[in-house]
């Protein structure tokens, strides 16, 4: 299915240009968006494309329809708002339905050229019928299963999600699901502090450092491997890095990019496909957060080059 990917440059699909009109001081660092595209955009090999919004029929493939309805009519209340993070805007909701619809066009694209990218998205913390912790909708879980109800009824997709932060969203919409595999990698006294039950969930200590970190992914992808899957859908957090204010985990930039060249080499070893999204990052310089996720895109693109 996957032994001839066509030969085409790495696409990455964006959402920046949907801001989201947030208060003044708000913690979420929307602006590093628009700061990645730019940097992504003078890269050779990349092809920038705008985002599909996803439809409400993808939507529901993870999301409870009276929780979709509350979104779209501006309905959430405030202890609701609050839980997303986000005040409701109609804006909120383009720009949740785009990175939905981001991570989708990337899984479609991945499937013919091996890799592809969402330049945000990792949106794993908005449940079924629920947002938390700046997700509304939860573009993985509706990826995955867009894959499998528009393209191969049986595909087995793994999300593997090295967000610092436990994909609880995603383990809970997926979790009776056996035709996809969830790994979770993070830290395990970091939000969400109620975690929930993913296929593989394997919780780092504070101030862990590069070698513990890659030998507990090497040992999380050696477990994924007996789930034998046929596309990955993977989240390139970039708050497990040690300048980052709110991911408590010690990782420098080379083992970031360790992390990274890792995961796009078990894809390449095994012609699986990846889609990858940029998932999370505060770092205490916006910059450092742009310049890890830039990282990724650099380190996909060698093997995008690589694979064809």
């Amino acid at each position: 299915m996957h032994s001839a990917y066509v030969r085409q440059p790495l696409k990455a699909f964006y959402t920046d240009h949907y801001v989201l009109p947030l208060p003044p001081g708000h913690r979420f660092p929307m602006e590093k968006y628009s700061q990645l595209r730019n940097l992504v955009a003078g890269l050779e090999g990349i092809e920038l494309v705008e985002a599909p919004a996803a439809t409400d029929t993808q939507i529901l493939y993870a999301h409870d329809p009276r929780y979709l309805v509350k979104v779209v009519s501006g309905e959430l209340n405030a202890k609701e708002q609050q839980e997303i993070g986000f005040p409701w805007s109609e804006l909120m909701v383009e720009r949740s339905r785009r990175s939905a619809g981001a991570t989708v066009a990337a899984a479609k694209a991945a499937l013919n050229e091996g890799l592809a990218a969402n330049l945000a998205g990792g949106t794993h913390h908005a449940y079924r019928n629920m947002g938390s912790g700046f997700c509304v909708f939860n573009d993985s879980a509706i990826a995955a299963r867009a894959l499998q109800k528009e393209v191969h009824p049986k595909l087995k997709v793994a999300v593997v999600d090295l967000d610092v932060h436990q994909g609880n969203g995603t383990a809970s919409i997926l979790q009776h699901d056996s035709s996809i595999f969830t790994l979770s990698i993070h830290g395990e006294n970091n939000f969400p502090f109620t975690k929930e039950q993913s296929d593989l969930d394997i919780g780092l200590a504070n101030g862990c450092e590069d070698d513990d970190y890659l030998k507990a992914l090497h040992q999380g992808m050696e477990i994924l491997d007996a789930f034998k899957p046929d596309f990955i859908i993977y989240l390139a957090g970039a708050d497990p890095h040690e300048g980052d204010r709110l991911g408590k985990l010690n990782i420098s930039k080379a083992g970031m990019r360790l992390r990274d060249e890792y995961v796009f080499q078990y894809g390449a070893d095994r012609q699986i496909p990846i889609a990858f999204s940029m998932a999370g990052g505060y770092g205490k310089e916006i910059n450092t957060t742009v310049d890890i996720h830039l990282q990724s895109i650099q380190t996909a693109l060698k093997f995008s080059t690589a694979s064809s």
